[in-house]
């Protein structure tokens, strides 16, 4: 099977197999028990910790975190951050109107407690105007969160400037950055974030391991209570295995970074410059240059992208309609409604996220196939034949 849809899934690099199995094979004790095998496993830990730290430029002894997984961590930020520090500042929340389900969710549960939310709106390339998130704030803002980059099309936004105003304000800011992280540069400290979320699968380590950066000083509320775990920021025993292979991942990933962006901007272009020879009647979605490097989202006029999905499937092609976690939905993408787009076009689009194991000739086979399936579908579908003239 072709992987394009890296976004969803990523392979575990072989250092990053070699380090878990590694540690899997030797005896592990509890970071947190005051034993040799405790204390060896408590430095395991924050060598880790160290190195997720250098890949994001942030203190390792007190502003990372370590969670589950990307939900986690933005559950964490936005839920914690709010409550901790909403006697002191007030009950309103400002985001955008393109954020991932793990926000939207998380402040609709803070919405039920009494808190007011404020969604801006974006651009038709999806960029949210750091001017609407000023015009937003109010007296009573606790927090402002805003994705880095938008998994379903791959817009970066402007979050220095955006951190700028909420500093200049003194209110809270967090970044989803699940699908940034180890992918582009992240520097926390030169960002001006408060909290920004992050995972580990995205750079090539291991499902189910999260990160959490809380600026030194914070308040946070934890969402799970028992010990003392993370700096008292996150109760439960940590997944000493995964953080392993999380630590290695993002000491590849902050080598390899330079690296894996030319390569993978290679393969993007060539995407975007091969495929009008292919087909037409399509529409390219996100930002032209503000964006991530890995990522096309393209929409296909007249058929369904689900149905496209499908026959590449059966080609042994993985590709995307939309964001993973909000696969079975019938619903066109709030993402790509809110930039303006018709609801038929939305229907019709496609994610192609290319990953280190993919090359030139996967772009070129998966155009190829896609001609062919587009082709299928529309010579079956009324409203191209009655739209399109065909």
């Amino acid at each position: 099977m072709m992987n394009l849809d890296h976004i969803s899934a990523n392979p575990l690099l072989p250092e990053v197999q070699e380090a878990m199995i590694k540690a899997i094979r030797e005896p592990q004790g509890n970071p947190s028990s005051q034993h040799a095998m405790g204390e060896r496993a408590a430095e395991a830990l924050e060598t880790a910790r160290e190195s997720v730290a250098r890949l994001i430029n942030a203190s390792a002894s007190r502003e990372v975190v370590f969670t589950s997984c990307g939900t986690e961590s933005v559950n964490q930020a936005v839920k914690g951050l709010a409550l901790a520090n909403a006697d002191r500042k007030g009950r309103h929340v400002v985001t955008s109107n393109i954020e991932h389900k793990s926000v939207i969710r998380s402040l609709r549960r803070l919405k039920a407690m009494g808190f007011q939310v404020t969604s801006v709106p974006v651009d038709a390339q999806g960029r949210v105007d750091p001017a609407e998130v000023a015009r937003a704030l109010r007296e009573d803002t606790v927090l402002v969160t805003v994705m880095h980059s938008n998994n379903e099309i791959g817009t970066i936004q402007p979050v220095k400037e955006i951190g700028r105003i909420a500093r200049e304000k003194g209110v809270l800011f967090h970044v989803d950055a699940v699908d940034s992280v180890g992918v582009v540069p992240m520097d926390a400290q030169a960002l001006g974030v408060d909290a920004m979320s992050f995972a580990s699968n995205p750079f090539y380590g291991p499902t189910g391991v999260g990160g959490l950066f809380v600026r030194k000083g914070i308040n946070i509320l934890p969402l799970l209570d028992g010990g003392v775990q993370e700096n008292n920021k996150r109760a439960g025993t940590e997944n000493l295995i995964g953080i392993i292979g999380m630590g290695v991942a993002a000491d590849l990933a902050r080598r390899d970074m330079d690296d894996r962006l030319s390569r993978l901007s290679g393969l993007r272009e060539k995407l975007l410059q091969d495929l009008p020879a292919h087909i037409d009647d399509y529409l390219i979605n996100g930002h032209p240059d503000s964006c991530l490097p890995n990522l096309v989202s393209v929409s296909l006029k007249y058929i369904e992208g689900e149905s496209v999905m499908l026959m590449l499937d059966e080609e042994g092609i993985a590709v995307s309609t939309r964001s993973a976690c909000a696969s079975g939905s019938l619903r066109a993408s709030h993402v790509l409604l809110s930039t303006g787009m018709e609801f038929a076009d939305a229907q019709g689009t496609l994610v192609i996220t290319f990953g280190v194991d993919n090359t030139e000739e996967d772009v070129s086979r998966f155009l190829a196939a896609l001609k062919r399936t587009v082709k299928t579908l529309r010579d079956l579908s009324p409203l191209y034949k009655k739209t399109a003239g065909a």
